[in-house]
């Protein structure tokens, strides 16, 4: 009995080290207000965060308007939307791409990642697939580590753009999520596996419309 919880507790404790690492790798790749943007960046990448009856959850309205607001900025020509579009009735990246339209992104300059089923696969896809190499993440800022984590480890050359731009409702349930996740992806970098779907090259210095599957 000992022996095992002995075993429990050393356990536990690589599972705070490797929280520890990944936020403390990567939270100076955070952009805030303070530092400056990035030059000669591919695209913004927005990851996913659901949607509700056809409308961007609050979390992902959120980083949408953040990535609209770096890309009057100047800070990238073109936005990589990713998400889950894996099954017909579930269609994140068609609605996130049209909220951008909505407010003023042109169509070409809006690609969808269909694809972008974990944030694993949405970073390695942007690289494999989009061939973006120089990228600034925006999601919220619980969330940024692990993903820029993931990009840092693909070799990719990466920033993060926080998207907090309200309280949202069971935060506490994603931050212990969000522990198990980083735990999880750590052992995935360390891997390297394929994501579940790749595809075709559609380079992201291209036109965007080429990722539309839809007519509208």
């Amino acid at each position: 009995m000992k022996k095992i919880l002995i075993t429990l507790i050393v356990l536990f404790m690589i599972t705070i080290l490797i929280n520890l690492y990944v936020v403390l790798r990567t939270k100076n790749l955070i952009i805030d207000d303070n530092k400056t943007l990035e030059d000669n960046i591919d695209c913004i990448l927005v990851l996913g965060a659901g949607i509700r009856n056809g409308k961007p959850s609050p979390m992902l309205e959120d980083r949408l308007l953040t990535s609209i607001e770096l890309y009057n900025k100047g800070v990238a020509p073109k936005i990589l939307v990713s998400g889950d579009h894996e099954h017909q009735n579930y269609d994140e990246v068609n609605v996130m791409k049209n909220y951008l339209i909505n407010n003023g992104i042109p169509s070409e300059n809006i690609f969808m990642d269909h694809a972008g089923l974990s944030s694993y696969d949405s970073v390695y896809r942007a690289k494999k697939i989009f061939k973006a190499s120089r990228i600034i993440i925006v999601t919220q800022k619980y969330h940024l580590y692990r993903s820029l984590y993931i990009a840092n480890t693909l070799d990719m050359d990466s920033y993060g753009v926080s998207a907090n731009k309200r309280k949202y409702y069971g935060q506490i349930k994603r931050d212990i999520r969000e522990y198990i996740a980083r735990i999880k992806d750590f052992i995935k970098c360390l891997i390297k596996p394929t994501p579940t779907y790749l595809g075709e090259v559609i380079p992201i210095n291209g036109n965007g419309d080429k990722t539309n599957d839809k007519n509208s």
